[in-house]
């Protein structure tokens, strides 16, 4: 069955584009447009489309309003059209903690020269986010407040945890994960916790690390797929909502506890045993700039088992190997639930290789790393 999609943009020439594109899979209907967050809300409870496409600055209502109301009244995946600006960055985030799932650049000439590879990664993106578990109706909205000290940060909206599932399988195919209740941890000491994640993991990332002390006693590594334009703003927003202080990192950074790490988009993250982090050009031969395998790799051979490594929301299978190594060198690996995932791929990938020690909900993984990491 066809995935049916709702374009929503002021541009009457970028909804043609991006009509035109996505109409030329046979596997997805364009069911309809809209001009404004008005219309898309209208169209969405009207059409039911099993994903929504999104601009942010639009007449009558802006795309953010429109996505927060979606969510409430009729979840759907969401995808957002942003620039690749600092305010690009802040407004897409935005979108992400209303609800939506995923972002492209709206300038797609930022993708790629490739009309086809263009064509190819939009439609991707389309049919792998219809298949989120936001389609299942299960993310309802909490305000999460800044924790940090005399933060002037509003409160941000923040998807609630998935409930149980409703009887209908879920349209994408998974081997049955192990319980989410794994054992509550051991308290160990480690030297680096390392997290990597991809679609969902803004707001995922949000969720584990405000719930981490000022104190926390190990370094912190983050390893999301986002854009080069991207990362600052994210580093920036975490640091303001965290208690433990966030930075993007830099080449020649020292770790230490209490202070996380974003890789910075477009290259690639690793850390060496006298506690520093390096900071490489993206290889074009790797699909993902950062690349959570690569960190992870380099956290094996510098740390051996005095890791924890954690895989959260996102499609594909970027960490396995990573994590495979880190396994290797006796290091722990957890991995996210299905049900608290947004894309349940590379923490599906990560238990199908039966490199899990523990499976857990969203909302436990910072509770049992506070707990944890002494």
């Amino acid at each position: 069955m066809a995935v049916k999609v709702l374009v929503v943009d002021d541009s009457g020439f970028f909804r043609r584009r991006v009509a035109e594109i996505l109409s030329a899979d046979p596997n997805i209907q364009v069911v309809g447009t809209a001009t404004n967050g008005r219309e898309a809300i209208d169209q969405a409870l009207a059409l039911k489309p099993d994903v929504i496409t999104m601009d942010y600055e639009m007449p009558m209502m802006d795309g953010i309003t429109a996505v927060r109301t979606i969510m409430q009244r009729c979840p759907t995946p969401v995808l957002m059209f942003s620039s690749l600006t600092h305010e690009g960055a802040r407004v897409t985030l935005d979108a992400l903690d209303a609800g939506a799932v995923d972002y492209l650049p709206k300038n797609f000439e930022d993708i790629s020269r490739n009309p086809e590879k263009i064509r190819q990664m939009l439609c991707e993106k389309i049919h792998t986010i219809s298949r989120s578990n936001r389609r299942l109706g299960s993310f309802a909205q909490a305000p999460v407040h800044s924790h940090a000290p005399g933060s002037t940060t509003s409160a941000h909206l923040h998807p609630a945890p998935a409930p149980a599932r409703p009887s209908a399988a879920p349209a994408h195919s998974a081997p049955a994960a192990p319980s989410a209740s794994s054992p509550t941890p051991k308290r160990r000491s480690y030297k680096l916790v390392a997290i990597g994640t991809s679609t969902g993991g803004p707001v995922a990332l949000q969720r584990v690390l405000t719930q981490l002390p000022a104190n926390f006693p190990a370094p912190i590594v983050l390893i999301q797929h986002m854009p080069a334009a991207f990362t600052k703003a994210f580093a920036e927003r975490l640091d303001k909502l965290c208690r433990i202080s966030v930075k993007e990192a830099a080449d020649g950074d020292l770790l230490r506890p209490g202070l996380a790490l974003l890789a910075p988009g477009g290259k690639q993250m690793m850390v060496d045993g006298r506690g520093a982090v390096k900071i490489l050009p993206g290889d074009e031969r790797l699909n993902y700039k950062p690349c959570v395998d690569i960190t992870f790799g380099s956290a094996a051979r510098s740390y051996n088992d005095k890791v924890l490594a954690v895989v959260l929301t996102g499609m594909g299978a970027d960490g396995r190997e990573g994590a495979r190594m880190l396994k290797q060198a006796g290091s722990q690996v957890w991995a996210q639930d299905e049900a608290s995932c947004v894309i349940y791929g590379m923490p599906m990938a990560i238990v199908k290789a039966n490199l899990a020690d523990a499976v857990y909900g969203l909302d436990d993984i910072g509770r049992h790393l506070a707990e944890a990491v002494i």
